[in-house]
C-alpha cells in the first residue's frame, strides 16, 4: 500500500539518520578520545596497554551500552513517527477511494502535522464540493426530466385524441398545442442561455446604455401580463441615469425579473421597479407583493431549476431557470444580485456598474 511505503521509508530515513549521528559519536569516542586518554595515561606513567585496558573497561563499555539504547530508542520513535505520518495520508487514500466509488459524503478528521491538516481541509472542501454538484446534477435530471415530460405528455394526449377523432379540432385546441410547444421552446431557449454563459471565456463589452430608457422599455413590454390580472406596475426612476452594462443581456435581465414578479404577484397586487444611482454602481430592483419566500429558501432562489414551492411553480409554468440566467448574466456584467422578502413583499435587485 502506498501509504505504508511511505511509513517504511519514514521508518528507514530515521534510521539512517541516528545511524549517522552513531557513526560520527562513535569515530570521536572510540578513535579520538581512546588516543588522546591513552596519551594523557603516559603523561602520567601508565603503560600504553595499561591505558588501552582501562579506556575499553570505562568508556567502551559505556558507550556500547549507551549505543544498543539509542539504537532501541531510534526503533521505536522511527515506528512512532511513521505511523503518526501515515496514518492521516491512509485516512485520506481510503477517503479518496470511497470519493472515487461515488460516496461523495467521505469526509476525513483534522488530525496530524499542520501541513496533513491543511491536506485534509483541502480534501473535504473537494469532497463538499463534489457532493454539491452530484446533486445539482441530480435534480437537473429530474426537474429537467418534469420540464420536458409535462408538455410532452400534453402534447401526445391531444394529439391522441384528434387522431381518435375523440374530440374536434379547434381553433381552442390548436391554441392549447402552440402553447404547449412554447413551453418547450422556452425551456430549450433557457437552456441555451445557461450552456452559453458557462462556455463563454471572454464577457461581452459593456457599453454606455441610458438605464431609465431600458427599464422603461422592459416595463411597457410586460405591461400586457399585468394587465390582464390586474397587477399595478410603477416606476420610480431618475430623470437620467447612465450604467455601463450589455443592452442585450440587460433587457433580459429586466424581462426574467418582471415575468417572475408578474407569475408570482396575486391578482389585483402591486410591483414596484426602481433605480438608484450610487457612487460606484446603479441599483436596480423589481418589489411585488404576496406570499412572500420563505427566509430558508432566500440563499438557493438563484440556483438552477431551484424551485420554493415545487407543486405551485410546475403550475404557473416555471422551471427554475430564469433567475439562474439573472445571476450569470449580472454577474458577467460586473454587477451583484440579491433577494430580500418579508411583510408580504418581495425585492429582488441587481446593480450595474455607474
Amino acid at each position: 500500500m502506498f501509504t505504508g511505503a511511505i511509513a517504511v521509508r519514514i521508518a528507514i530515513a530515521t534510521l539512517l539518520v541516528t545511524a549517522a549521528a552513531v557513526l560520527v559519536i562513535g569515530i570521536g569516542v572510540l578513535v579520538v578520545s581512546q588516543t588522546l586518554f591513552q596519551h594523557l595515561m603516559e603523561a602520567h606513567g601508565a603503560t600504553a596497554a595499561a591505558a588501552k585496558g582501562m579506556f575499553e573497561q570505562t568508556v567502551g563499555t559505556v558507550f556500547v551500552g549507551a549505543l544498543v539504547l539509542a539504537a532501541a530508542l531510534s526503533l521505536a520513535l522511527a515506528v512512532v513517527l511513521a505511523r503518526h505520518l501515515s496514518r492521516p495520508l491512509e485516512r485520506i487514500g481510503r477517503a479518496s477511494r470511497r470519493i472515487a466509488r461515488g460516496e461523495y459524503r467521505a469526509r476525513v478528521p483534522r488530525q496530524g502535522p499542520e501541513e496533513v491538516m491543511s491536506l485534509a481541509d483541502s480534501f473535504n472542501q473537494m469532497a463538499e464540493s463534489l457532493e454539491q454538484q452530484e446533486r445539482l446534477r441530480r435534480e437537473f435530471i429530474v426537474n429537467a426530466a418534469h420540464e420536458l415530460r409535462t408538455p410532452l405528455t400534453n402534447l401526445q394526449g391531444y394529439l391522441e385524441a384528434l387522431r381518435d377523432h375523440v374530440i374536434a379540432p379547434n381553433p381552442e385546441i390548436f391554441a392549447s398545442l402552440h402553447e404547449e410547444v412554447d413551453r418547450l421552446v422556452r425551456l430549450s431557449h433557457s437552456l441555451d442561455s445557461l450552456a452559453e454563459g458557462d462556455s463563454r471565456m471572454n464577457p461581452l463589452p459593456l457599453t454606455t446604455v441610458d438605464l431609465g430608457a431600458a427599464v422603461r422599455s422592459a416595463v411597457d413590454l410586460a405591461r400586457p401580463a399585468f394587465d390582464r390580472r390586474g397587477i399595478t406596475i410603477e416606476t420610480r426612476l431618475p430623470l437620467e441615469v447612465q450604467a455601463r452594462s450589455h443592452p442585450d443581456q440587460l433587457a433580459q435581465v429586466l424581462a426574467n425579473l418582471l415575468q417572475n414578479a408578474s407569475r408570482y404577484t396575486p391578482e389585483g397586487g402591486r410591483v414596484t421597479v426602481a433605480a438608484e444611482l450610487r457612487l460606484a454602481d446603479v441599483l436596480v430592483s423589481v418589489v411585488n407583493s404576496g406570499d412572500g419566500i420563505p427566509e430558508a429558501d432566500l440563499p438557493h432562489v438563484f440556483e438552477r431549476f431551484y424551485r420554493v414551492d415545487k407543486s405551485r411553480d410546475r403550475a404557473r409554468g416555471g422551471a427554475g431557470i430564469g433567475l439562474a440566467i439573472v445571476k450569470q448574466l449580472v454577474e458577467s456584467a460586473g454587477g451583484r444580485v440579491g433577494v430580500e422578502s418579508e411583510s408580504g413583499l418581495t425585492r429582488f435587485w441587481f446593480t450595474v456598474p455607474a
